[in-house]
């Protein structure tokens, strides 16, 4: 598909285009490239195809178009499919944005019936609705894709249901946990993102602005439910005025984009981090990695930086929505053209970022053998003891205050908790000498007795694994 020249080649006036026949003269050559739009624009097209195709349904129905006329538009309109299709179809300078091109070419094909297709529409409803139809099918896709990142972790977890590993706040050593637990805990947080993204995709269908036109509706007795039936909406807008001007969808979609970004980018940091000599928990494969133009050593976790930067851009592109929207009155207003390239820009986000994310989480290597090995490290099963002052009778107060004096006597000592003689600790906790301290202090018997549903035993994380499996068979097809 080529781009269009932004300067417009039509004599000084406004003659041709939509909006022209007031003009006595044609814009200036900066105010029109300001304001064309076909660059960016042209991913719309099956949309806005399919509307015009619906509104000429409409106006056959209504005998405002003849069974010729009727004929010769869905005609052009099927060539101008394929044009697109092929790669063929050619915006012209002159083009504005693409109804406007969509209707020329119309018009060269069909004739004067092509011209007859505008009768009750405006590029205020025709956007607003090729943007949500495209937003439909763009969901579904990003979607499919969150699914497959979900997939791949619960893959990997499957794999490390025993494998202990601590758990970490303020990235200090917390409590013991498994890694299956800790590669779960990113995928049920992906699938909140992809129950929001479901759910914008249901309201934006839920509405058809179609035969709103400008504003206000029109003189002509279009029937808003019969172009929702052909464009696959559920519904019509409630309020015409509202239809030209709501983007909540697309806000809603940015804000899902911008949170669903989060997610990866939290996921992305784990893997820069367990990828580092320092951590050293997993490795992430070679097609997911690069090297150091300078140091011949470096093994670089770029997919996950690059993700974890993409953020920022969805960030960015949900502010950049909000800020544009914030001091807009009723109804349309010419700075809604700025919406679609920041919706596009997210989409195209997604579509890179996820695929990449499902390949480097597949290809990690994990070495279990070291994580487990620092499962217990950090006094993290300090809280274990506490916890089993409470069940001798001790108020937890007190057997917070008391473990945590012996964890400063262990540091002082430059042992840990684990490595106290059974005599010494027997002395600092007399509650506990019927105890095994073996037990206590094995960080495996401390996951296993983490054993609630959402907990990290591996019994327990079986079920959760189990759980979203189920989940992930059960996603309905959009």
């Amino acid at each position: 598909m080529s781009d269009a020249s932004t300067t417009p080649t039509t004599p000084a006036t406004g003659e041709g285009r939509l909006w022209g026949g007031r003009f006595a003269a044609g814009p200036d050559q900066a105010a029109w490239a300001l304001g064309v739009s076909t660059h960016f624009e042209g991913r719309l097209w099956p949309y806005d195809l399919a509307g015009s195709a619906a509104h000429a349904d409409e106006l056959r129905r209504l005998d405002l178009l003849t069974a010729d006329d009727h004929a010769a538009i869905t005609r052009a309109l099927t060539r101008i499919r394929g044009e697109f299709e092929d790669g063929s179809f050619a915006f012209l300078p002159d083009d504005e944005d693409i109804h406007g091109a969509i209707e020329r070419r119309l018009i060269a094909l069909a004739g004067e019936a092509g011209g007859r297709l505008r009768a009750g529409r405006s590029r205020n409803d025709q956007i607003v609705n090729d943007l949500r139809m495209y937003l439909a099918d763009a969901i579904a896709a990003i979607t499919t894709d969150v699914r497959a990142v979900q997939t791949v972790l619960a893959d990997q977890a499957e794999l490390t249901l025993d494998a202990l590993a601590p758990g970490y706040t303020h990235v200090q050593r917390a409590q013991p946990v498994t890694l299956a637990h800790h590669l779960l805990a990113h995928a049920w947080g992906l699938d909140r993102d992809a129950g929001r993204l479901l759910d914008c995709r249901r309201r934006l269908l839920d509405s058809s602005p179609l035969a709103s036109g400008a504003m206000a509706g029109l003189t002509l007795p279009l029937d808003p439910q019969r172009y929702a039936d052909a464009l696959g909406y559920t519904g019509t807008a409630p309020n015409t005025m509202d239809a030209v001007a709501d983007r909540d969808f697309a806000v809603e979609f940015l804000s899902a984009a911008a949170m669903l970004g989060v997610h990866l980018s939290r996921l992305c940091e784990d893997v820069v981090l367990w990828a580092s000599v320092e951590f050293g928990w997993a490795r992430v494969g070679d097609a997911f990695s690069t090297g150091s133009s300078i140091m011949p050593q470096k093994r670089n976790p770029d997919v996950a930086e690059l993700v974890r930067g993409k953020t920022g851009r969805l960030v960015g592109d949900l502010v950049g929505l909000l800020v544009v929207l914030k001091g807009l009155p009723m109804t349309y207003n010419r700075d809604l053209q700025e919406d679609k390239e920041l919706v596009f820009d997210a989409v195209d986000t997604l579509a890179l970022s996820l695929p990449a994310v499902t390949g480097m989480i597949a290809s990690l290597t994990f070495d279990t053998e070291r994580i487990a090995g620092t499962a217990a490290g950090g006094f993290a099963l300090a809280t274990d003891v506490a916890e089993a002052l409470v069940v001798a009778g001790v108020p937890f107060r007190s057997a917070h205050e008391r473990v945590g004096a012996l964890v400063a006597e262990c540091e002082r000592q430059g042992i840990d908790i684990t490595d106290l003689a059974p005599e010494a600790f027997a002395a600092a906790m007399p509650e506990l000498a019927g105890e095994t301290t073996a037990d206590l202090l094995d960080p495996a018997g401390a996951v296993r007795r983490r054993n609630a549903p959402h907990g990290p035993a591996p019994d327990a994380v079986a079920g959760q694994l189990a759980a979203l499996r189920d989940r992930l068979a059960a996603v309905p097809r959009t």
